[in-house]
This record gives structure tokens, sequence and C-alpha cells, in this order.
């Protein structure tokens, strides 16, 4: 696989506030109200339900114990929380929450190494209405492709949460307006540097297989929610082209 480090921002001419303000706010998120994800109440609340954004109904379960198949042990899953509002809104909200330190820690990461050359293209103000509105058809893609291929009722309601769908959007719109733009990655356990068009489109290669692995059991397994990866990676492919009418930067290519 591959592991973005970084990439060559010699060209960058604003601030990435808006970058950095996302960031931050996914951050004080997973820390002050998820409580580094022990906090299930708000968790289970505002994340996004595919059976509730179907039904515009919010549903609320108790608490189940299930038993690990492997290690035998029983696990209690937590119910469904009550929704303050419409539940349409856990598609915004579920964007800026987190399932664990390491599911953070890569978002941030991908989102801090090419969130910044997007907004530096396009602005402040066009990245924010970018990024969410990919967040935002990222989670109904996981909607819908849970609604189709949903192996059982219960995967319904089975929450999502994650910037990674709007993040997806992002690396849609580099790999479109920065195809060949110098990205440091560890490739194999190998510290090299690729074009964009090799790191992201292995990525992307990636989710699209494990993606196409869910057909017919759900579109999200381990955790994962490859349908909203590839849903939000269409997504920005699409919408950069209406988003971006601004300066044309260009770093050194090979």
């Amino acid at each position: 696989m591959v592991f973005p480090l970084y990439d060559d921002n010699s060209d960058r001419t604003i601030t990435p506030l808006i970058n950095y303000a996302i960031i931050a706010l996914n951050i004080f998120v997973f820390v002050v109200l998820q409580q580094l994800g022990s906090n299930d109440q708000f968790t289970y609340s505002f994340s996004t339900v595919p059976a509730e954004i179907l039904s515009g109904h919010d549903i609320v379960t108790s608490a189940r114990q299930v038993i690990d198949p492997i290690t035998r042990q029983v696990i209690t899953i937590p119910g469904l929380g009550p929704t303050p509002g419409t539940v349409y809104e856990t598609l915004l909200t579920s964007m800026f929450m987190h399932g664990g330190i390491l599911h953070i820690a890569g978002n941030m990461l991908f989102l801090w190494i090419f969130g910044d050359n997007i907004e530096d293209r396009i602005g402040h103000t066009k990245y924010i209405i970018f990024y969410l509105l990919c967040g935002v058809i990222a989670s109904l893609s996981h909607v819908f492709a849970t609604g189709v291929f949903a192996g059982d009722e219960r995967s319904l309601l089975v929450p999502s949460l994650g910037a990674s769908g709007a993040i997806s959007g992002v690396l849609g719109a580099y790999i479109l307006l920065f195809p060949k733009r110098r990205v440091t990655v560890i490739l194999f356990r190998i510290l090299t540097q690729v074009p964009a068009y090799v790191a992201i489109g292995i990525w992307f290669a990636f989710q699209l297989i494990s993606g196409l692995g869910m057909l017919g059991g759900g579109s999200q397994a381990g955790g994962v929610a490859y349908a909203a990866h590839i849903g939000g990676f269409l997504a920005g492919l699409v919408l950069i082209k209406f988003f971006d009418t601004g300066k044309k930067n260009s770093a050194p290519a090979y």
C-alpha cells in the first residue's frame, strides 16, 4: 500500500485557514464531545444511520450483546440514541466525528497534505462549500449502497462516521488539478517520491476493489464504508470543475 507523508507546496500563496479550521474542529469534536471515543451517547446520536436517512425518521434502539465468533467474548454494542432536530443533519455532523485515534489521525494526515492545495487553488469560501458537498454526497453514497446491497436489515442500522468521505472528494480534486505534483510516500516500505496520480491512484484502486468486494454484503466491512470513499472521490472529480474558476497554479513536475 501507499502511505503519503507530504507533498510539494512550493507554489502555495495563501494560508489554508479553512483547512486548518476543519482539522481543528475534527480534533475538538473527537476529544471534547466524543471524549476520545468513549461518549457513545453523543456518537450514536449524531452518526449517519442509513435506515434513518432512507425513512426520514429517528430510530432509537437498546444496547445489545453479541458474542465474538473468534474470542467468544461478550461484546456490548451501544444502541442508537435520539437525534435532536432532523435526522438529515447527521449527514453533516457525522463527517466531523471519528471512531478512534487511528481513524482521526489517518484522516487528518490526508487532509493536512492534500487539502491546503485545493483551498489555495479555489479560495477559502469555495473550499468549505466544496468540502461539505463532497462529504454529504459521500454519506448519501454509503446510504444508497447499503440500502441496495445490504445483506440484512440490521446493516441499515449500523451508524457511519468520519471525514474520509469529504477527504476523498479532496483527493478527487487533487488528482485532477495536480496529477504530476510530487508526493513523498512510503510505498511498499520504501520512502520515495511519486506523482500524485500514482499515490492517489493506488489509494482509489484499493477503495474500488474493496468496495466491489462488498457487493451482496453491504457497503461497509471491517468498519470501512468504501461506498462513501468512492462516492466522495467521484464527487470531487466532478464538482471541482465548477469550483475551479480562479488562478491556475502548477508545481514542478517530472
